[in-house]
């Protein structure tokens, strides 16, 4: 069974409950042309509109998935959507109706579907709270989180109670990147998504690591999303100024070279190039490594079997990366 654990899917359920009663989660859904449609949040946020295959009915994506080998898919929802910047009671409820909406399509569909939970991380006992209603109550098999809150990375805010969560219900963590309104800089040429989403993804874990997150949850889960962005690649640099760096000038506080945190995390395969992949593989190793197709978005790997055989990697690694892995970091129903 090969399992996908990089997948988004926004029910269309949730657009129909904000057309009707928006204003109770600060979102509303604005007709950006004939069947196109974006989401405009209270505080001023106005999302791209959404990319069909995001909504599109469960059938079709199983046909797909069936196309590609791909037995199970771990939906998260659409971190861009995720609304940080409402106020907390909305933001709380607004996660709600994401994670129930998405819950209901796994329960139609357990053979086929898992999903993570997401959370109102500017409030991290609400967020916690979240988690577990998400694992106890409607089946969650982990957690999704964006990389930043607002702009802010992860490592500087107060989020030890919701990592807490995570480890005391022994579900991992999917940090995934969100730049909604991209930079002025990666406003052309698609280097929102090339660029400027990797670089979250790498500011994010840098910053868990040197805030000591990982020293003090030491049996946390994180899952990276694209390939660890360029965490991996950019390791002697991150040595090099964790050993030369003033600790007092730079908030550097954790207690071991980030090459050591490597291995406390895993990956997932999307990096659309071979000789990467196996590069990632020879840094983390195999059993550090899942599928990941990003379906729903332009830069999705519609191969992503085909990108491990590509890879060179072996029947028996494959068999790791795409099955026992997975089954390793997660509880399927």
């Amino acid at each position: 069974m090969a399992i996908d654990v990089h997948a988004h899917y926004v029910p269309p359920r949730t657009l129909e409950v904000l057309q009707k009663e928006g204003s109770r989660y600060g979102v509303s859904v604005v007709d950006h042309e004939p069947n196109c449609q974006c989401l405009h949040f209270d505080y001023g946020l106005k999302c791209r509109p959404f990319f069909s295959r995001l909504l599109e009915e469960p059938g079709r994506r199983i046909e797909n998935m069936n196309r590609t080998g791909i037995d199970r898919q771990v939906l998260s929802g659409w971190a861009d959507i995720f609304g940080y910047g409402l106020e907390n009671e909305k933001g709380i409820a607004w996660h709600r109706l994401m994670n129930e909406s998405l819950a209901e399509l796994c329960h139609r569909e357990p053979a086929h579907f898992s999903m993570l939970a997401s959370g109102h991380l500017p409030d991290a006992a609400a967020a916690a709270r979240e988690l577990e209603y998400g694992v106890r109550q409607l089946g969650a098999v982990g957690a999704v989180a964006a990389c930043n809150v607002e702009g802010v990375n992860l490592g500087e805010l107060p989020l030890d109670e919701y990592w807490a969560a995570a480890v005391e219900l022994d579900v991992p963590v999917f940090l995934h990147p969100a730049q909604p309104v991209p930079t002025p800089r990666t406003r052309r040429f698609a280097l929102n998504q090339v660029v400027q989403y990797t670089f979250d993804t790498t500011l994010a874990v840098g910053s868990l690591i040197w805030s000591g997150v990982l020293d003090r949850f030491p049996t946390l889960k994180l899952i990276l999303s694209h390939g660890g962005g360029t965490f991996p690649l950019l390791m002697g640099r991150f040595d090099c100024m964790h050993e030369r760096s003033n600790r007092e000038a730079t908030g550097i506080v954790s207690t071991a070279a980030p090459s050591t945190y490597l291995r406390r995390m895993y990956y997932d395969s999307i990096l659309h190039d071979p000789a990467a992949l196996r590069h990632l593989a020879s840094l983390v190793q195999v059993d550090r490594i899942v599928i990941g197709s990003d379906d729903s978005f332009p830069p999705a790997d519609h191969d992503p079997l085909g990108t491990l055989r590509a890879a060179g990697f072996s029947d028996a690694e494959i068999h790791r990366i795409a099955e026992l892995n997975p089954r390793e970091l997660f509880r399927f129903g």
